[in-house]
């Protein structure tokens, strides 16, 4: 190993606040590097006899951070060539440095040994600053790549890295996403320091009024009341609908007594989407996930799973099943997304047995649905019409052999060729990509919207329905046509 690199944290506040041994290395070394000299301990060094060169001129020459770390590491690494070298950043060398983790991952490569001289957080600072105990649980995020998905709302927050304002302004959107506008939020500067302010502003106004500098950070204070739009959250609501003191109906049920309602809550979804209702979406699309939740939570009573494992095995099959976009996979168009998609499903059940290509297919589907299902599998294997027109055959052959059925009045038949010509007929939609179920819905409200035409024409006559001949209604239904 070559010469070393030892990296050294100035601490939060000022020289008083130096471990001794930190200070002695800073004097006695000839060859010390500032990541930066803005720090509130660097003018008490150089009085002390500190000499030292720092990079802020590198942060002038990029306009991405990523940037300005790899020249600083690059140059770092160039300079230890000609002899071991101090290298001082604020805080502690191993909270919020970028530059010391690239050092420490390519100090292998560049032969060069590193190490961590230790030195005083900010964190330290700053909980006292705010006066909060961390040991309630906290949260330490970076400014410059905030995501709200990151965001615990029931922990203390610290964010770092709250250069400017412009990161301040990306950094309330973000939190905004989470907390009400007016969450008071402290924005703390030189925490530690003699120069320290705490300054409480509502999170609207974070951007606004105040000068930052990279000596600030931002402490988000947990929320007062639990978050209805955290997942977690969620879980322990249906957690206790089913514990010790929760709600004797959800106690009883099981996963078999909660099939029907599985079956409600996705049909009233289908009927919000088709009326393109969004707050009704809303509620239904809660509906259906309030079914997977209850059902995870009695997996997890019977110590058979937990929702954990449900989101493992669905996010493992999206990687799995999408190279073109988490491999390097690559794809033109949709259809050749469903190509891959088959041939991985394909591989996954080359280990399973299946006395049927057909087993299990649509199982629980409502007939309709199932029949599309069955007919797409099928057609997988090569079992399928060429085209919609030889398909269309097909249907007026079983409209021909109903037709006989009808005339010989024989019930079982007739139920027999009835399906024949609805599975026909199926067939033609599916190989003019009509989903059969949506074809119907739309039917359906069609037929509801028009009768309800019928409705008000007669209620408008003052007449009952029995008043009207068939004719009469037909005309009614012929306005509603129009209308549409």
């Amino acid at each position: 190993m070559g010469h070393s690199i030892t990296v050294l944290g100035l601490g939060a506040g000022d020289i008083n606040q130096l471990p001794l041994g930190i200070y002695k290395q800073l004097i006695s070394n000839k060859r010390v590097f500032l990541r930066t000299k803005e720090h509130p301990v660097v003018d008490a060094l150089q009085l002390e006899g500190m000499e030292f060169k720092s990079f802020d001129y590198i942060y002038e020459q990029h306009d991405q951070f990523e940037e300005v770390y790899e020249e600083i590491t690059s140059i770092l690494f160039q300079e230890s060539k000609l002899g071991d070298l101090i290298y001082a950043v604020p805080g502690h060398p191993l909270v919020a440095e970028k530059t010391v983790q690239l050092l420490l991952q390519h100090a292998a490569d560049q032969n060069v040994n590193v190490k961590i001289g230790g030195g005083q957080s900010f964190i330290d600072a700053l909980f006292t600053a705010v006066e909060v105990d961390p040991i309630e649980g906290f949260q330490l995020l970076d400014g410059t790549d905030l995501e709200k998905d990151d965001i615990r709302t029931n922990q203390h927050v610290i964010i770092g890295q709250v250069y400017d304002a412009f990161i301040a302004s990306d950094v309330k959107l973000t939190l905004m996403e989470k907390y009400p506008d007016e969450h008071k939020v402290a924005i703390v500067v030189a925490a530690g320091s003699s120069e320290e302010t705490v300054t409480y502003v509502p999170l609207y106004e974070l951007d606004r009024q105040f000068s930052l500098n990279n000596l600030t950070s931002l402490y988000v204070p947990p929320l007062a009341e639990e978050d209805l739009r955290e997942f977690s959250t969620l879980r322990k609501i249906i957690k206790d609908l089913r514990g010790p003191n929760g709600c004797l109906w959800d106690k009883e049920q099981t996963a078999v007594s909660l099939k029907k309602y599985v079956i409600e809550e996705c049909y009233e979804l289908l009927a919000a989407i088709d009326e393109d209702d969004i707050d009704h979406m809303i509620e239904e699309l809660g509906d259906v996930l309030l079914q997977v939740m209850l059902q995870a939570q009695i997996g997890e009573d019977d110590g058979m799973f937990a929702i954990e494992d449900v989101i493992q095995t669905i996010s493992e099959k999206m990687i799995r099943r999408h190279p073109h976009v988490f491999g390097d996979a690559q794809v033109s168009n949709a259809d050749e997304v469903m190509v891959n998609w088959q041939k991985i499903k394909a591989t996954e059940r080359t280990n399973e047995q299946h006395v049927s290509l057909l087993e299990g297919v649509g199982k629980g589907y409502p007939a309709l649905i199932r029949a599309y299902e069955l007919q797409k599998k099928a057609a997988k294997v090569g079992f399928d019409w060429a085209d919609a027109k030889d398909a269309w055959s097909k249907v007026q052959e079983e409209i021909r052999e109903f037709e006989i059925e009808m005339e010989n009045h024989h019930r079982e038949k007739q139920l027999d060729e009835f399906g024949d010509m609805m599975f026909a007929l199926i067939n033609v939609g599916r190989l003019l990509k009509i989903y059969p179920e949506e074809a119907l819905t739309r039917t359906n409200e069609k037929f509801i919207r028009r009768f309800q035409y019928i409705e008000k024409r007669v209620n408008e006559s003052g007449q009952p329905f029995e008043h009207f001949t068939l004719e009469e209604l037909d005309q009614f239904w012929t306005e509603a046509k129009d209308r549409e």
